[in-house]
């Protein structure tokens, strides 16, 4: 099992910033890689950022790409995503995942959820 917590969430107004933190603990080895995802009122959770523990080798979704960036603490188990020209569309609950991988689809536990709102 993987736990997983989640912080940073908040207010921020249109082409502010933001940083999440998302702490691992438990059994943090058995997945190689860390994942962001978001999910907006009356959308499905997508895609937004991924980091392997390793090498940090990351991979980000096409609408956050040059404005988000991911990175990891390993000493700390901790993963963070720096949120820059936020925009109104990126208001969703973003939740931290443990994956098996950098694919997407490789998400095996789940934080509870930090929310974002951007105003315009």
């Amino acid at each position: 099992q993987v736990q997983l917590v989640e912080s940073g969430g908040g207010l921020v107004q249109a082409g502010g910033s933001l940083r999440l933190s998302c702490t691992a603990s438990g059994r943090t080895f058995s997945n190689r890689a860390m994942g962001w995802f978001r999910q907006a009122p009356g959308k499905e959770r997508e895609f937004v950022a991924a980091v392997t523990w390793s090498d940090g080798a990351t991979i980000y979704a096409r609408s956050v790409q040059g404005r988000f960036i991911i990175s990891r603490d390993n000493a700390k188990s901790t993963v963070y995503l720096q949120m820059n020209s936020l925009k109104p569309e990126d208001t969703a609950v973003y939740y931290c995942a443990s994956q098996k991988g950098l694919n997407p689809s490789s998400a095996a536990y789940w934080g509870q959820g930090t929310q974002v709102t951007v105003s315009s």
